[in-house]
């Protein structure tokens, strides 16, 4: 049965797991999901057109589904999509869609959404993302699986950050982040690969040092980057890792990506 304190506010219309928990003085709209064995801690505002799937535990004074930031949005019922298993801590916020933006944000499962960090309208975040405290997303970001970003960076609009790529605290992101990347600064640069989440993922030595020799390829100073990138993809090509950050680099070709220091 479906535990809901007496001074939460439910909406009728709102879709609720028998085994969902709501605390107290959460209040939900009619247009909400909450899935299986999900928890509400106390105070947690979940609005608009917003789906969250099983086994989510939200902490207090967070918001969800809010109309998104953005200044030709006109009350259109956009959404936000949230997948399973992701936990979500104090003062966080996850904003709708735009019409604009293709309506949804998603945001994928097993995340962790720490203290005061903002996913803002269009996004598109993956599995097993880390957005530590304050850290902050522009609209229409994609950040892919494994990513983890430090407290208090910044990344802007339409940017993208790569599988298992590292972004320091208080980093500026201003340009793309290939898979793998570790960036640091305000502007944020390049300061090689992460290689300490490679190995808390279990890469294996030789796939590390693989990756470790076509960051060195991609980055050398010989050639243009494009002619390095084809370098790459040519000697690497039997690389997973390597041949998923060239897919990156090449599926968007002409984006400006972060560089080390030496090219800002």
């Amino acid at each position: 049965m479906t535990k809901i304190h007496p001074t939460a506010i439910v909406a009728a219309g709102a879709e609720i797991a028998d085994d969902a928990e709501i605390g107290p003085y959460c209040i939900l709209g009619d247009q909400v999901k909450l899935g299986p064995r999900c928890q509400l801690r106390s105070h947690v505002v979940i609005e608009g057109v917003t789906e969250i799937g099983a086994d989510c535990v939200v902490y207090p004074f967070v918001s969800l589904g809010a109309a998104p930031q953005h200044a030709a949005h006109r009350g259109e019922a956009t959404r936000l999509v949230l997948g399973e298993r992701n936990l979500i801590r104090e003062h966080v916020t996850m904003h709708s869609g735009t019409v604009l933006g293709g309506g949804v944000t998603r945001v994928g499962s097993d995340g962790l959404f720490y203290v005061g960090c903002h996913v803002a309208h269009d996004c598109v975040v993956g599995d097993h993302v880390i957005l530590t405290n304050s850290a902050a997303l522009g609209g229409h970001v994609v950040i892919e699986d494994f990513a983890i970003l430090g407290g208090l960076s910044a990344v802007a609009q339409h940017l993208r950050i790569g599988r298992y790529a590292f972004v320091g605290g208080c980093a500026g992101v201003h340009h793309d982040v290939i898979p793998f990347g570790n960036v640091w600064g305000n502007p944020a640069h390049m300061k090689g690969l992460n290689l300490i989440g490679m190995k808390r993922h279990g890469f294996s030595r030789d796939e590390v040092n693989t990756l470790r020799a076509a960051y060195r390829l991609l980055f050398a100073d010989e050639g243009t980057f494009q002619e390095r990138v084809e370098d790459a993809a040519q000697t690497y090509a039997d690389s997973p890792g390597v041949m998923g950050v060239i897919e990156f680099i090449r599926a968007e070709e002409g984006r400006p990506i972060i560089m080390p220091a030496r090219d800002l």
